[in-house]
């Protein structure tokens, strides 16, 4: 028997997404195949596959406890999401293979399938950061004797679904702030801002409608902005560690003295970021869109609005309630009343039996008139409108529909209640 070399182990997933990427979610049927390429004969001990999810958090404090002393403190913390073992070669017998529990692949190119079930639960979306991380892979191992083993890992994505089409993230986003500047024992005028957004929950690729005023009646020039930001959170010991980035940010005009700005839906978009992540114990991504005011020489007037950055993204029907509550809260927000009007009467509705056979009749003769090829589209409407408020029948004490009774004589007919025993 002449030993080749193992050439290729690789690991292929069969289900890709739209960018060509291995993407599952919670409870998901994961399958692949380990690919193993050799050029010859291979005496092979076992072929395993182990797939792994886990969230790890990792960083080191430098802290001095004396003149001369100094010590470094780890914080480290671990949670498994995953964790799934599997045999592919190792159990089956070759004939000619005079070792007991080997397997020989001859040269050529070998396939093995492998499958599992991703947790019926809520797993922590893929995330890399810079004190932590959250990960899935598959790694296999193929074991040969007096050698050492072959290993490859490959990764998967998982994401935890957010459907932003709730109510909690269809709510309006709004706040108000004001500040006074002061320069020793002078006080200027007033800087406010009031600022809007027509929901909490946004995908990756939309943009932000941003509804502001800004009120400058302070001595200074300054100039409203807003920006988008991604805190990521960290635990571990008890401890946390706090890190908060850019993601997207724009700018307004220069404001001057006793000059007002009004943003009417100035948009902001959103590039392609992680999911929020929520439910992790050791990680937490977060998002917040900051509108503020930039104060030169002083601190900035500042309002956060929380966000939630979510992966099903708004619905057709969401997006007309979204608007309409949008609408209604825009009113408050500006201190408008929306008017109400008392409801119609019916009788104001109805029309008459008599007009409306006047109107059945109108649309027999021109509909006989018409000469087939167009509709007078108009006229239909207003029939149906029409229509559709026909009057109430006519009360009457005379019942229309009796119950039915008994012959008890001849001449004699009565309710079967009143009929007397015979």
């Amino acid at each position: 028997m002449v030993l080749g070399k193992v050439k290729v182990l690789a690991i292929y997933f069969d289900s890709l997404n739209e960018n060509n990427l291995p993407a599952f979610s919670g409870g998901d049927l994961v399958t692949g195949r380990v690919v193993v390429e050799v050029t010859g004969d291979v005496r092979v001990k076992s072929l395993d596959i182990t797939a792994r999810g886990v969230a790890k958090v990792r960083w080191t404090e430098s802290r001095n406890a004396g003149a001369n002393t100094a010590y470094t403190q780890n914080y480290t913390e671990e949670v498994e999401y995953l964790h799934h073992y599997d045999t592919l070669i190792g159990e089956e017998r070759d004939e000619d293979c005079p070792e007991e529990g080997l397997t020989v692949l001859h040269a050529g190119l070998h396939e093995f399938a492998f499958s599992f079930n991703l947790p019926q639960m809520a797993l922590a979306t893929s995330f890399e950061g810079k004190h932590g991380s959250v990960r899935y892979w598959v790694k296999a191992e193929l074991h040969r004797p007096w050698l050492l083993p072959v290993k490859v890992k490959k990764e998967f994505i998982v994401f935890e679904h957010i459907d932003i089409n709730t109510p909690l993230l269809l709510a309006p986003q709004a706040g108000s702030k004001e500040k006074t500047l002061c320069c020793w024992f002078c006080a200027s005028g007033p800087i406010s801002l009031s600022a809007k957004i027509e929901r909490k929950g946004y995908t990756p690729g939309e943009s932000i409608q941003i509804f502001a005023e800004v009120e400058n009646c302070s001595s200074r020039v300054v100039v409203p902005k807003a920006a988008l930001y991604q805190t990521q959170t960290f635990f571990a010991k008890g401890k946390g560690k706090q890190i908060q980035q850019l993601v997207s940010n724009l700018r307004g005009d220069a404001l001057p003295q006793g000059k007002s700005q009004s943003w009417e839906g100035k948009l902001l978009k959103i590039p392609p970021v992680s999911p929020s992540i929520l439910d992790c114990p050791i990680i937490r991504v977060e998002y917040a869109l900051v509108v503020y005011v930039d104060v030169p020489g002083g601190l900035n007037l500042s309002l956060s609005l929380p966000l939630v950055i979510g992966t099903i993204p708004l619905h057709a029907c969401a997006t007309r309630t979204s608007s309409i509550s949008s609408h209604c809260s825009a009113l408050s927000w500006l201190g408008l009343s929306e008017r109400r009007e008392a409801p119609p009467n019916y009788s104001d509705l109805a029309i008459s039996e008599s007009h409306r056979r006047e109107c059945l009749h109108s649309c027999d003769r021109s509909d006989r008139g018409r000469d087939g090829d167009g509709e007078d589209e108009g006229s239909l409407l207003t029939y149906i409108t029409e229509f559709k408020y026909l009057p109430p029948p006519l009360y009457s004490e005379v019942d229309p529909y009796p119950e039915p009774v008994e012959v008890c004589g001849a001449a004699d007919v009565r309710r079967p209640d009143t009929c007397p025993s015979r």
